[in-house]
């Protein structure tokens, strides 16, 4: 089987010209998308009122009102799911439609539907981002969808760098899900995942006095640069430095993404480049291409080399993709004492799950810098060295990214649609295969809640499934540097809690949500939960229900049978049950929209029900 988006290829040198001949279905599903989530999304977050009616299949009929340019009411309505999984919204983009006070019906495009429904947050200094926003992911979408993208093999079939790219969906909540601010659409072509297309990354040298650079407590820096640059290459380094009068031992080496050397290193570094402070040392032998996260590229020259993750200027989604300089320095840090934590328990090294480590970090020290230029410097030049899957990977296992697990095939096209789990599925059967990814997938989460007092940021992007032909095996986790969350007072071990470099003010104030150390323990449970509970688990309640009617309650019945089956085999940690308490009647999660629309000025967070609390343990 194949997947097939288009029928033409965009020409590399005109990057707009295949607007002119772009497949008009799929420019209008990407609009309907677009809408449809941005209106989803202000409904679950309580932005716009609406009113809901039952319709056929355990559908809903949602109806927003809105008005037009000369005030008359129109309505915005569109079947979809008021799910039993946190009462998430899933709203059908290709029934959405706008019915104005005459009684005509019609597509509603994407700035109409801001002018009629928006029109109370007009003043918001953000809304004119947002807006940018939205367009840029609909342009960008399109731009993926209409490449002529196919399968080289049956998609459940790929390997896990291949299903980087053919999962092009992305975030199936956020409504800027593929904004990707700063790109133009040949930099989007050059550096989406969705391309694949290699990559070459820049080698820059730091002077050691404007550096900062820290690696796991196990690893040789010193040769695990020289491995990664390449021995030949780093001959040339050396006498590249030396042909300047300079010594490589002055000097640390990290890879700069070629945008991001473009664009911001280039711009905002220019005295540290014209002194030396920094040095342009040409760019890599080995090639790389882009994860979904777009700033992590896989080695493609040789896939068992470690990741690496790179400063980005660019937003997606919720972010701007630098690195801060504290999360850089973290990364090693909380990779050793993760690793040290699962090596001296038995009960997590039976899970079997994998922590790819973050195992070096180089970083520039912008503590010297004058304050002016903080705005245009601050993290934009670092990279993180995380350990490759393949390394970890079996001869007869294969890894999917879990956010992958809720693929429908030909979403775009006009084949049929099938989801990418269809064939394992009538292999295994829909329950059987349901129960055995929640065994695989639950226990690692809640073992380091419980076990530890740690909350994972273990989201779509931040799992990996491994399974043998199809059936769930482990987990592989990812994401450290700013991904745990804890309350040193009620960690089970603090006596092996690191010192971490600590989170900086000025971070802290533009980011309200950027943070590692708590006082509250909800929050460090719903750090998890949130991430892994909310995002991950409900996707694929929703997503069985959809496909496979499979009951979401049914769904939540499993997965309390895996916690309380859990529970009851390590009664060591009853107290802790309680204190992170997966079955409270209600948990915390971001308001993502809300960030966008009204900045990160606050902590923007919503109180949703818990489809877990009616299989609480009734001594609870």
């Amino acid at each position: 089987m194949t997947t097939t988006f288009s029928t033409f290829s965009q020409p590399s040198s005109t990057p707009g010209a295949w607007l002119t001949s772009v497949d008009t279905g799929i420019y209008q599903k990407v609009q309907q998308r677009v809408v449809g989530q941005l209106l989803q999304t202000l409904l679950y977050e309580a932005v716009l009122p609406y009113r809901n009616q039952p319709t056929d299949n355990g559908q809903q009929l949602f109806v927003v009102m809105g008005r037009d340019e000369q005030q008359s009411p129109v309505e915005y309505r569109c079947k979809g799911l008021l799910s039993d999984s946190f009462q998430l919204i899933r709203l059908d983009p290709q029934t959405l439609e706008r019915v104005d006070s005459h009684g005509e019906r019609s597509l509603p495009d994407l700035h109409q539907a801001l002018a009629e429904l928006l029109e109370d947050y007009q003043d918001s200094p953000h809304l004119a981002r947002f807006i940018q926003e939205l367009e840029q992911t609909e342009l960008k979408d399109l731009q993926s969808r209409s490449q002529g993208y196919s399968a080289d093999c049956a998609p459940h079939e790929l390997d896990v760098d291949a299903l980087e790219q053919h999962f092009m969906d992305a975030h199936s909540y956020h409504p800027c899900y593929k904004s990707r601010i700063g790109f133009s659409l040949d930099d989007n072509r050059a550096y989406g995942p969705e391309f694949a297309t290699p990559i070459n990354v820049v080698w820059l040298a730091i002077a050691r006095n404007r550096a900062s650079v820290n690696h796991s407590r196990h690893m040789d820096f010193a040769a695990f640069i020289k491995q990664e640059v390449g021995a030949q290459r780093w001959q040339q380094i050396v006498d590249q430095l030396a042909g300047r009068g300079r010594s490589i031992e002055d000097y640390a080496v990290l890879p700069v993404h070629p945008w991001q050397w473009e664009n911001v290193i280039v711009p905002a570094f220019y005295k540290e480049l014209a002194s030396g402070e920094l040095i342009w040392l040409g760019t890599s032998d080995d090639q790389y291409k882009a994860q979904q996260s777009i700033r992590t590229l896989a080695n493609a020259t040789t896939r068992e080399r470690p990741y690496v993750k790179l400063a980005m200027s660019m937003t997606n989604t919720s972010s701007t993709r630098i690195l801060a300089r504290h999360t850089v320095m973290n990364g090693p840090i909380i990779t050793d004492w993760l690793q040290q934590l699962i090596a001296s328990d038995s009960t997590a090294r039976a899970l079997d799950f994998v922590i790819l480590g973050e195992v070096a970090g180089v970083s520039f020290d912008y503590s010297h810098l004058p304050q002016s230029r903080s705005a245009q410097t601050y993290g934009t030049l670092g990279a993180i060295w995380r350990e490759s899957l393949h390394s970890y990977l079996k001869a007869d296992e294969q890894a999917v990214p879990f956010n992958g697990l809720s693929h429908v095939e030909n979403r775009y096209g006009d084949a049929p649609q099938q989801p990418f789990i269809e064939a394992w599925i009538r292999e295994y059967g829909l329950e059987a295969w349901t129960r055995q990814l929640l065994k695989v997938t639950v226990p690692p989460i809640i073992h380091i809640l419980y076990a530890e007092g740690i909350g994972m940021e273990s989201h779509g992007q931040n799992i990996v499934l491994i399974v043998k032909q199809g059936w769930p095996q482990r987990i592989a986790l990812k994401d450290f540097h700013d991904g745990v969350r804890y309350s040193p007072a009620h960690l089970a071990r603090p006596e092996l809690c690191p010192e971490l470099v600590p989170l900086p003010a000025s971070h802290a104030r533009l980011n309200r949500n950027s943070f590692i150390l708590t006082d509250d323990v909800n929050a460090v449970r719903d750090f998890s939960c949130d991430c892994f509970f909310f995002i991950c688990l409900a996707e694929m309640a929703i997503f069985l229900r959809q496909h496979y009617q499979l009951e979401e309650a049914q769904f939540w019945r499993m997965t309390a049978e895996v916690i309380l089956d859990y529970q009851q085999a390590h009664p060591q940690h009853r107290d802790r049950f309680g204190l992170f308490d997966v079955f409270a009647p209600h948990y915390e999660v971001e308001e993502l929209t809300k960030r966008r629309l009204l900045g990160d000025g606050e902590r923007r967070f919503k109180s949703v029900p818990n489809p877990l609390h009616v299989h609480r343990p009734q001594a609870c």
